[in-house]
């Protein structure tokens, strides 16, 4: 994704290429692809004060300021913490998905037929459900169990899930008109394609989120930086052009670009990754029932001595450098912003150019709509997701434990000894029980399952043991 220099094209660049004769018959079933209107929608108090200016000029200005003034609100919604900011991702990603069903119902509405934007938001609601409601029981578990409506809720979410999207299809069938059946099923898989692509990613940025906030801010900050240096490369430097979706586009601005985002990445990572509350987990705290980010950062985030290659030493002078092991990590974000990212812009120009239109939306003056502004942003938080899910998660015993809690105490103990069994076999175990006492192994073999972390062991009966040994004893250090 890389700024739109202009906002008028001429009337050939409109023309889609390599139109043929069927591209011309679905154009006479849609009747037309009525073009949204892009009206010069730059705020007058600017366009006074660059009115003597070139109109590449006065777009160089007018895109300049406006960045800057999102880079600003991007900055300060970060300061307000993590529930704002997943607040502010479920915001864009509305706005994302009325921008594009606003596109199909400009194509729709002219055949009078019914429920058409009705069942669109109808889908997303039930999408949405679906994915937050996974992410409460996955993060919120301890919340979840305590309230008795959440824990029923939580354990038939999947199925009133299903009950919720297999309502919205009946709707959709009895919605059938004839002689625009064909019409109707398109626009029945432009919902949907847009649901795939608006609310599934957004539901990964949030899911980056929880990570720690570094995984949220680093790529996309990384896609910003490329969107802007790309622009500010191509716009003094750009001769060659880059592809044809986006004549504008230049070589020179994608190289540039990349050089940059790298160098920025590395450079942000090493700020941020001193500071726990980038670093942590962003994890629900059931006692203060609030969001916490307090921990003791992983060696992700601890500066570490590396050798650096014999044939750069010559060059820079020196053998080793200290670095965070993130830095290594934002490299490989940092080329992903750069060289795949901007294909989700080529991606959107491509969208555009088939039905004629310059923007998704006039919401922003000099850059479009929010949609024109995160279709890098999207690829990018699934690359992300996916690198995490590859490179950097590891088993998580807390969840592990709280899934553990939900079962019957006969479950608990039979996984109980299992895990006893294997370790005695591994030859790992600590006396887990008073292995030399018949009668304390007797009398604790029902409360055995509750010496585990989380549970209080009870009350042992005179003389059955010799003492109750500690939770460090049991479990090691």
């Amino acid at each position: 994704m890389f700024p739109l220099p202009a906002r008028k094209e001429s009337e050939s660049e409109n023309k889609l290429d390599g139109e043929t004769a069927s591209d011309s018959e679905s154009k006479s079933e849609f009747g037309g692809s009525p073009p949204v209107p892009t009206s010069d929608d730059t705020p007058e108090v600017l366009n006074r004060a660059l009115s003597n200016l070139s109109s590449r000029w006065k777009n160089w200005w007018v895109r300049g300021i406006l960045t800057l003034a999102m880079i600003t609100f991007f900055f300060i919604i970060i300061y307000l913490g993590p529930m704002v900011l997943m607040m502010i991702v479920m915001c864009v990603q509305i706005k994302c998905f009325h921008e594009i069903i606003t596109i199909g119902y400009n194509v729709y509405h002219s055949y009078d037929l019914p429920w058409f934007r009705t069942l669109s938001w109808y889908f997303l609601l039930c999408v949405n459900y679906f994915f937050y409601g996974e992410t409460v029981t996955d993060y919120f578990f301890t919340l979840v169990q305590r309230e008795e409506p959440l824990r029923i809720l939580s354990k038939y979410h999947r199925f009133i899930s299903f009950a919720l999207y297999l309502t919205g299809f009946c709707m959709f069938v009895l919605s059938l008109v004839k002689k625009h059946y064909r019409l109707q099923f398109y626009m029945f898989g432009w919902t949907h394609v847009t649901l795939l692509i608006v609310v599934t990613q957004s539901h990964l940025i949030i899911h980056n989120l929880f990570e720690g906030m570094i995984w949220f801010i680093v790529p996309i900050s990384c896609v910003i930086c490329n969107d802007i240096m790309a622009y500010m490369f191509g716009f003094f430097f750009g001769r060659t052009p880059l592809i044809k979706l986006s004549p504008k586009k230049t070589w020179e601005g994608f190289i540039g670009g990349f050089f940059a985002t790298v160098l920025f990445g590395l450079l942000l990572s090493y700020v941020m990754s001193g500071y726990r509350c980038f670093t942590c987990p962003v994890e629900f705290n059931n006692d203060t029932n609030s969001f916490t980010v307090d921990c003791e950062p992983s060696e992700l985030f601890q500066l570490q001595e590396y050798n650096i290659p014999v044939v750069l030493q010559s060059m820079v002078g020196w053998k080793t450098v200290r670095m965070y092991p993130f830095q290594i990590h934002s490299i490989a974000l940092s080329t992903f912003a750069s060289l795949i990212g901007p294909f989700g812009g080529f991606f959107a120009s491509g969208f555009k150019r088939a039905f004629k239109i310059k923007d998704f939306a006039n919401t922003i003056p000099g850059h479009g709509g929010i949609m024109d502004r995160f279709d890098c942003q999207y690829l990018m938080a699934t690359f992300v997701n996916v690198y995490i899910a590859s490179f950097i998660r590891g088993p998580n015993p807390s969840k592990l434990i709280q899934q553990f809690l939900t079962l019957r105490p006969d479950q608990q103990l039979h996984i109980f000894n299992t895990l006893k069994a294997h370790l005695v076999d591994k030859g790992n175990t600590q006396s887990v029980v008073c292995a030399t006492s018949s009668a304390c192994v007797g009398a604790n073999r029902e409360s055995e399952v509750l010496q585990l972390p989380g549970f209080l062991p009870p009350p042992l009966s005179p003389g059955s043991c010799a003492r109750r040994r500690s939770r460090r004893e049991l479990w090691g250090p």
